[in-house]
């Protein structure tokens, strides 16, 4: 299983850049710095990690780094004393309280200043929390399901933060607490920066990196030419908690001149907004007084716009600017979010002014054209059973959407015994049939489809048409980076926000099915189309599979990958001398409405082949969570398999529920039962006088990209697979 999986631990591989720098170039280009510093968590007022890191970068320049966090380095002698400085903080979350039952409880920081909805937009991710020791630990914020919320009266505000609750995988205070995370702990989100088409990158806080990026090439410069006057470079902490980094530095340097580079906020006052600018339209000065700054900056081809100071004032009295500041930035796509974007045309732009300014050359960096990312060789089958984490793990990294689940199948495929005689119908159902083929006593069916969207058309303006498949709520994928499928494998993007997301006007859809649109980095529909993209190809979020704590993973598409691993496993325990009429079925298009389900079920019936008992193995939507109601769906993580007894597409026969609860006991299986929403695939077999005896596991915040499942439920729900497969 060694080379399976790390075949498709490349799956999940950041699409990073890179290529940023072609052979010849500087070894360190400002794209390579702003990947790594992107991908470095630092919550404001918790910097110390990338901190070090840029001290280690610069280590050969003595830099002096403060008990703040500031990382300095000066260049040079005389006048004009300058200063040139970039924030590296991010906003984020510290822990405030842990609760009896492993949920943490966060505040924000900062409190303020930050646009409507960002809490709404971190429900169903994966985050990092940083423990006492400095050790980053995933974890997820909790989430409402779609199954659970319909009909139901005063829903949980998801952007209230009273209702943002932090699963960690823990099942108490105490498991939290023996993790090394404690109150205080900050919390960031999980990320990957991202290339998006031929010139732009998008990441969780890129607009509080680049300006860190450009004076680590500025500083290398420097340290072989100082170029003139006095520099000092510093990345400065705390942008978001009263500016406090910055202002430690301007006291100890009292400079003449001071150029900041960084995001330009939202001038509250005016309500301009810095997005209205295109990006690769060139870098923006944010200074109010334009003549001024660009007379002794030297530089008059600066475009303008209006932001927020950038000094932001906290305790005590504001500190006074020099006469000769100066504020730079880039023009932003989607600040703050997960899919922030910039273009590394302004990026280069920028690095050109700034270097020009002080004196210096600045390199040549080569951009390499974007490829996709190609999807892995196939690995060979395996031999012996494969360890169920393994499973899991490459089932639920294989992509798949409803229509297009050829890679989930041919996982299942190579996951399956040597022994094991797999069939495909046009439905693209897999098959594998034990006994003589005959009227099966039992069929067990699981679905290969995951949520996602299909390119319905390209714009004129190079954005794209999305169709949904199946349902998600919008606030969990809107705003977030996303994966496009091509023939020649996967690009990155962005699933695009309206010019409004940032008002308090602006509110999510309730409606899953709500029209979304793509990102690609493209100008026009020419460009989309020279980037191998064409409708049809489907798009989806990035996964990546966590291990959280005692026992409990998260990832995407759990739903029903879990149920793809649990009958993989169990063929393989029934063994090829297993001779009983059984079949497994691993079914498509569950999510657009049981389809590959129903079209198996026609074709059986056609045949007299329609099974007794139909064992539809999939998700038990769960309420186990501070946010639903546990009126129903009351199944708790890790106390084992459950019946799915009720939901909106069958009633199981209640002696059935007691027949398998019997069994469970025989063989000592954990065994839960209850009610959920939600259908089966045993549904599409009712009508031919099947018996849908729906079989699940647990599962947090369906439908998103952070759901969560408890190995041991897992394992349970294999257990019960195959003594059914023996016993029924």
């Amino acid at each position: 299983m060694g080379a399976l999986m790390r075949a498709f631990s490349s799956l999940i591989a950041p699409l990073l850049i890179l290529g940023a720098a072609t052979a010849g170039a500087q070894s360190h280009s400002a794209a390579d710095d702003l990947a790594w510093l992107t991908n470095t968590p630092a919550v404001s007022g918790y910097e110390s990690a990338l901190s070090a890191r840029i001290a280690e970068a610069l280590k050969d320049m003595h830099p002096q780094r403060d008990a703040m966090g500031n990382v300095s380095v000066t260049f040079g002698s005389g006048s004009p004393r300058r200063l040139i400085a970039a924030p590296i903080d991010e906003p984020g979350y510290v822990v405030s309280h842990i609760e009896p039952d492993g949920y943490l409880r966060v505040q924000r920081l900062p409190q303020a200043g930050l646009p409507s909805h960002y809490n709404e937009m971190q429900n169903a991710q994966q985050m990092l929390i940083t423990t006492r020791t400095g050790n980053a630990l995933p974890a997820v914020v909790a989430a409402l399901s779609i199954h659970l919320t319909p009909g139901r009266a005063n829903v949980p505000d998801p952007d209230d933060i009273d209702n943002l609750y932090i699963d960690m995988g823990a099942k108490t205070a105490a498991g939290v607490l023996s993790s090394g995370v404690d109150v205080l702990s900050p919390l960031a989100a999980d990320r990957s920066m991202t290339r998006v088409g031929q010139h732009a990158f998008a990441g969780t806080a890129i607009g509080d990196r680049f300006g860190a990026a450009l004076l680590l090439q500025l500083a290398r410069a420097l340290a072989a030419r100082p170029g003139t006057g006095t520099t000092t470079i510093a990345f400065v902490t705390q942008q978001y908690s009263g500016s406090r980094g910055l202002t430690r530095m301007l006291q100890v340097t009292q400079p003449e001149e001071l150029i900041y580079i960084g995001r330009g906020r939202t001038d509250a006052r005016t309500a301009a907004s810095t997005t209205a600018i295109s990006m690769g339209s060139g870098p923006l000065s944010f200074t109010n007084d334009a003549a001024a700054s660009t007379q002794w900056f030297g530089d008059t081809s600066l475009a303008h716009a209006s932001a927020a100071a950038f000094l932001i004032k906290g305790y005590g009295p504001a500190f006074a600017l020099p006469a000769h500041t100066l504020h730079l930035g880039l023009p932003l796509k989607y600040p703050l979010t997960a899919g922030e974007m910039l273009d590394n045309r302004d990026l280069q732009a920028l690095q050109q002014k700034l270097f020009h300014f002080v004196g210096v050359s600045a390199p040549t960096n080569t951009f390499g054209a974007v490829t996709a990312t190609a999807y892995p060789p196939a690995s060979p089958k395996p031999t012996t059973r494969p360890d169920i984490n393994a499973v899991l793990k490459t089932m639920t990294e294989s992509y798949g959407v409803s229509e297009q689940e050829k890679m989930p199948r041919e996982a299942v495929e190579r996951l399956l015994p040597p022994w094991v005689k797999a069939e495909t119908d046009a439905a693209g159902n897999l098959t594998v049939r034990f006994g003589k083929g005959e009227k099966p006593a039992a069929l067990f069916m699981a679905h290969t489809d995951e949520l996602g969207f299909r390119i319905k058309s390209i714009n004129a303006d190079g954005t794209l048409e999305l169709d949904n498949k199946g349902g998600g709520s919008p606030a969990f994928f809107w705003g977030h980076p996303a994966l496009v499928h091509t023939s020649a494998g996967m690009l990155g993007a962005v699933v695009t926000l309206p010019d409004d997301f940032d008002s308090a006007k602006f509110h999510f859809p309730a409606d899953f099915r709500a029209a979304a649109k793509l990102n690609v980095g493209a100008a026009t529909a020419a460009e989309a189309s020279a980037l191998g993209i064409k409708a049809g190809d489907f798009v989806t979020i990035p996964k990546r599979l966590r291990t959280l704590r005692d026992g409990r993973v998260s990832v995407r598409s759990l739903d029903d990958r879990v149920g793809c691993t649990a009958m993989i496993e169990a063929v393989w325990a029934l063994g090829k001398d297993f001779n009983r009429d059984v079949t497994f079925v691993w079914s498509t298009q569950e999510e657009l409405g049981l389809l590959g389900a129903t079209a198996f079920a026609e074709a059986a019936n056609a045949k007299h082949q329609v099974p007794e008992t139909v064992f539809a193995i999939d998700t038990f939507v769960s309420s186990d969570t501070p946010l639903e109601s546990h009126r129903f769906a009351d199944g708790k993580l890790g106390e084992g398999f459950v019946i799915r007894a009720i939901d909106n597409s069958n009633i199981v026969p209640w002696s059935a529920v007691q027949r398998v609860q019997a069994l469970a006991a025989k063989h000592n299986i954990p065994v839960q039962y209850g009610v959920t929403g939600g259908g089966n695939d045993g549904a599409a077999f009712a009508r031919y006088g099947a018996t849908d005896v729906a079989l699940s596991w647990p599962l947090r915040y369906a439908h998103s990209p952070a759901e969560v499942v408890d190995m041991r439920d897992v394992n349970a729900l294999t257990d019960i697979v195959t003594a059914l497969a023996k016993d029924w």
